[in-house]
Parts: structure tokens; C-alpha cells; sequence
């Protein structure tokens, strides 16, 4: 914040200073860096007597980054939907055919992702016609990226329910969760460990978190959990009543924002 309204405040000086110069009599060339100095100063003090400015400045700023973001995340989520939500590098829980589509992308050790997992399930119950893609996006260390490995690995065997144990068995574990944690979770589930130990130096692991960085990078994800609902994309653990309010949406008008 204070870089931000540092820079701001230089920038209104600059620019105030520009405006001195253009509506005075003499040419800009004329003033000597003395004058250019007072100048300097009745701006610095205006602004000291007037932070405000700063202030809506500041907002003006954050609110104009968040609307080039939104449309940016917009047109990233239109060209890349059939990645998005169709890829064969994810795993697909609830009803495969599903009429709405949620997609997460979340890391094993995110503590807000475990948080959320309750609230993904109750949506998938309540809702038969719920379509949920899971997208492993690893960015909390090599652990994660461990993990992230197994259940690509993982996901070749068990599907549906099955995954799904395998999901919520190691996104609950506690305390940091990288190979080992992935693979005691993937034989409780009931995996072929040793296929499974084939599967991740097979093509398909490294294809599927590359995959996911791509889209993340177009999408401009720093973080998780990071939901896609339509055309929204939602930042953080937003709570059950929030994913459900765009999910009705997306059944009432087709967008996860009616109106």
C-alpha cells in the first residue's frame, strides 16, 4: 500500500507539475530548476493537506485492475474451455455427464482447499446433475508436487467414488502431505501400487501438470483454491452458499450470474 501510494503520489505530482508548466505564460523551458522546485513543493504540500486524493486515487487504481483482470480471466476462460473442462488430464467426479460443470484447482496442501472438501461434497450429493473437475496445481513446494504426481498416477485406476475416497482420505491428512502421505492414501484406496509405481514415470503425469500450468498462467492463478463457475472465476474458499448461488445460476440463466 504505502509503494503503491508513493508512486501515486509521485505520479500526481508529475503530473500537476506538467499542468503548471502548460497553463503558465512562459514556455516550460523557461523555468529554472529553482522555480521547478517551488512548484515541486506547493504540489507535495497540497497533497499532504489533501491525502484523500491518494486515497481515491488508490481505488480508482484497484478497481481498474480488478476490472482488466476480470476481463482478461474472461477471454483466458472462454479460449481455453474445452481444456478447461473436457481435457483427458483430469480427474471428474460427481455425474461425468453432468448438465453444470465446477472445476477446482486446488493442492494437497493447501489448508484452504481442505477446508473447502466438505462443501464440495455436500454440492455433489445435493446436486446428481454436478459435474466436478478436479485440477491438480500444485504451488506449496515439492511436497505438493509429490502428491500432486501420485494422484495423476491414482487417477488412471480409481474412478468416481473410488477416487474420491482416495481424495478426501489424503486432502485430509494432517500435516504436510508429499510421496509418502500420497502413496498410504493410494493403498487404503485400494490402488495397484505396483502399476501405480509404473504410472508416475509414465507421460501422463508430467502432460497433466503442465497442462494445468499453462491454463493456470492464462488464467493468472497465484493461488488455491480457485473455483471456475461458468465464466467466473472464483479466488479462495468462498463457503458452500456462495458456490451454490453461481451453480443455480448457471441452471437458471446459463451464467453464473443472473441479471
Amino acid at each position: 500500500m504505502k509503494m503503491i501510494a508513493t508512486r501515486l503520489a509521485s505520479l500526481v505530482s508529475a503530473l500537476l507539475l506538467g499542468t503548471a508548466l502548460m497553463c503558465a505564460p512562459a514556455p516550460a523551458a523557461e523555468f529554472s530548476g529553482a522555480q521547478k522546485n517551488e512548484i515541486e513543493a506547493i504540489v507535495r504540500d497540497y497533497l499532504l493537506q489533501n491525502p484523500e486524493i491518494l486515497r481515491d486515487a488508490y481505488a480508482e487504481l484497484e478497481q481498474r485492475q480488478t476490472r482488466a483482470e476480470a476481463s482478461a480471466r474472461l477471454v483466458a476462460v472462454t479460449t481455453n474451455q474445452e481444456q478447461l473442462s473436457r481435457s483427458t488430464h483430469q480427474a471428474v467426479l460427481g455425474d461425468p455427464n453432468g448438465k453444470v460443470t465446477l472445476i477446482e484447482f486446488f493442492d494437497y496442501n493447501c489448508g484452504y482447499c481442505k477446508q473447502a472438501l466438505p462443501d464440495l461434497v455436500r454440492l455433489m450429493k445435493e446436486q446428481p446433475d454436478l459435474r466436478v473437475v478436479l485440477k491438480d496445481f500444485p504451488v506449496l513446494g515439492p511436497g505438493s508436487v509429490e502428491a500432486a504426481q501420485v494422484a495423476i498416477a491414482v487417477r488412471g485406476q480409481l474412478k468416481g467414488e473410488k477416487f474420491l475416497n482416495f481424495h478426501t482420505k489424503l486432502l485430509g491428512t494432517r500435516g504436510p502431505i508429499a510421496k509418502a502421505q500420497a502413496l498410504a492414501a493410494a493403498r487404503d484406496a485400494g490402488a495397484d501400487m505396483a502399476q501405480l509405481t509404473k504410472d508416475l514415470d509414465g507421460p501422463e503425469v508430467a502432460a497433466s501438470l503442465q497442462e494445468v500450468a499453462k491454463l493456470a498462467d492464462a488464467l493468472s492463478l497465484s493461488g488455491t483454491p480457485t473455483y471456475i463457475v461458468g465464466e467466473d472465476v472464483v479466488v479462495g474458499a468462498v463457503g458452500y452458499a456462495q458456490l451454490k448461488g453461481r451453480l443455480d445460476n448457471i441452471r437458471k440463466c446459463g451464467k453464473a450470474a443472473c441479471g
